[in-house]
């Protein structure tokens, strides 16, 4: 009946929102949090050169600050698993992002702001797993990938909104204000997950009370535990885990691209998180698609990833407006086709106790391989935009032949 509560089995035991509508809160803290660290992103590459670093050092610090979040996941994955102590590694991740931002504003040397940038990287280490499992758990009655597709667009559309207030404050005031107007948003995420955390106690309970929706992955091999049976990660995991290593070890971080857009000056310095603001924009979009696409058609619609980023660095590193503004469209499309589709997979390809640890173990393979691959792009574009361009093509074909080949097998 109309204006009639959900039942307790459609909310799962003692929570008091519908999956659907855990997922879109989640979405709302996690816009709250993009606004705040994509916002900082936007021009940490940038606000690293004002201070002293060359395009190899900023490739290094981004590279790193992604390894952190990726790597020490390594960590954070199993702890979630054995404690299922979900809520508490979700709270402290953010908080420490939320804090590590606005403190980039008063940053006098190259070495504090560095340390802030990884810090930041590091609350997202703490974090992701646990929320990820949380997302997981909510999304299995109405398909993972549509799931995490929606939580996606909604933290996306943050990152839309964070860079272009980020762009006003530069321009009136330079980077520092810039960064510390972000605390705003950030007490009011934390504000907003402490409401959903007392609204659902037990994202867990959704998983044990609704139907599933069967996985779009793929079967197991011969010999192979099951995708979301107990047992080992499954061979398939493992070519996923290589296939996007791969590809992000070619795949630019924008603290390369934006410290191109300052150093060259190609645009306007306000007009740099304007491009990313657009990136967010289509990263949401693309996101949204990519992971309806994914619960029809499973992993091949990774296929265009390695499409997508072999054409950012010729776009972005150009010396033409128009071409770095094309190219921050293609850039936020390959990341909305990787943030979403991504932990869809690793949901659907492990068992669900082990949720934690291989969303641990995915993120550290894939953040070395970030963190090198950024490192070599950074020391290549101070040879030659040409070699770093040249890098990029050839580590994309590899991971689009490699990925076509495994998955034309029978």
């Amino acid at each position: 009946m109309a204006g009639q509560r959900p039942s307790s089995r459609s909310r799962g035991a003692g929570n008091r929102l519908r999956p659907l509508q855990f997922i879109v809160a989640f979405g709302a803290v996690s816009m709250l949090g993009d606004f705040v660290y994509e916002g900082a992103r936007a021009v940490v590459g940038p606000y690293l050169a004002t201070l002293g670093a060359g395009a190899a050092l900023v490739g290094f610090i981004t590279g790193a600050g992604e390894a952190v979040a990726l790597v020490l996941r390594l960590a954070s994955g199993p702890v979630s698993d054995r404690t299922r102590r979900y809520w508490p590694l979700a709270i402290s991740g953010y908080a420490v992002t939320m804090v590590a931002v606005p403190v980039l504003a008063a940053a006098q040397a190259l070495w504090q702001a560095a340390l802030a940038t990884v810090g930041e990287r590091f609350g997202k280490a703490v974090r992701s797993p646990a929320r990820d499992t949380m997302l997981a758990q909510a999304g299995t009655g109405m398909g993972r990938g549509w799931a995490f597709a929606l939580h996606e667009a909604l933290d996306q559309s943050g990152a839309l909104f964070g860079p272009l207030l980020v762009a006003a404050m530069v321009g009136i005031s330079g980077y520092r204000l810039g960064f510390l107007v972000l605390a705003v948003p950030a007490a009011l995420c934390l504000a907003v997950l402490g409401m959903l955390r007392w609204a659902v106690p037990d994202p867990g309970a959704y998983e044990r009370a609704g139907p599933q929706v069967p996985s779009q992955a793929g079967p197991a091999r011969p010999g192979e535990p099951a995708p979301g049976q107990p047992g080992s990660f499954s061979r398939r995991f493992w070519a996923y885990v290589a296939f996007t290593s791969l590809t992000m070890a070619g795949f630019a971080t924008f603290g390369v691209l934006s410290y191109h857009l300052q150093v060259r000056h190609v645009v306007p310095g306000w007009q740099i998180p304007v491009i990313y603001a657009l990136a967010m924009a289509m990263d949401a979009l693309a996101s949204l698609a990519s992971g309806r696409v994914y619960d029809r058609v499973g992993l091949k619609v990774l296929l265009a990833l390695p499409v997508l980023a072999a054409a950012v660095p010729a776009l972005s590193f150009s010396l033409r407006p128009a071409f770095v503004w094309v190219g921050g469209v293609v850039w936020g499309a390959a990341m909305g086709v990787q943030d979403s589709t991504m932990r869809a997979a690793v949901a659907d390809l492990v068992p669900p106790s082990r949720r934690g640890t291989g969303y641990g173990v995915f993120a550290t393979c894939y953040g070395l391989a970030w963190l090198a691959g950024s490192t070599a792009l950074g020391a290549l574009y101070g040879v030659s935009l040409a070699s770093a361009v040249a890098f990029v093509v050839v580590v994309q074909a590899l991971a689009l032949v490699s990925f076509a080949g495994w998955l034309a097998r029978p």
